[in-house]
């Protein structure tokens, strides 16, 4: 995974026989921190669980690009100003949502691999080119 901000690179295993390694696990913190205040919130590992799944079904050896993992109150009240599409109380500020994209796949296909893990929400944002996942309810929004 690459940040589409910061331009920093991540490739690493955080899991083995079935336990989380908890210094990639920091790192995945730490990559996946608010770019704009710098602040870190540990990271619900099953959306990282999610996006890993959904990346190996689609069978890619591009990283993702992350645009926005986790994201502070200050963050998202200013994207909210923005757009009405950013939600209230997005899970993106308890660390369980990822805004994804892969210029190898479409935005359907990356809903599609996200969406048969049925471990919680994916939004198609297609004119911004970018799928959202989350560990949250089961369900699918956007086109």
């Amino acid at each position: 995974m690459y940040s589409g901000r910061t331009g920093e690179r991540i490739d690493m295993i955080y899991w083995i026989e079935g336990k989380y390694v908890a210094e990639a696990v920091k790192e995945v913190n730490h990559f996946m921190r608010d770019w704009r205040t710098d602040g870190v919130k540990s990271m619900d590992l099953r959306t990282v669980d999610i996006m890993s799944a959904a990346h190996n079904m689609m069978d890619v050896s591009e990283p993702y690009m992350l645009l926005s993992g986790y994201r502070s109150p200050q963050t998202n009240a200013m994207l909210r100003a923005r757009s009405r599409r950013v939600a209230k109380n997005s899970l993106h500020m308890q660390g369980q949502a990822a805004d994804l994209r892969l210029s190898t796949r479409s935005v359907n296909q990356m809903a599609k691999a996200a969406a048969a893990c049925r471990g919680g929400g994916v939004g198609k944002y297609s004119g911004s080119n970018f799928v959202h996942m989350d560990c949250g309810v089961v369900r699918t929004w956007g086109r």
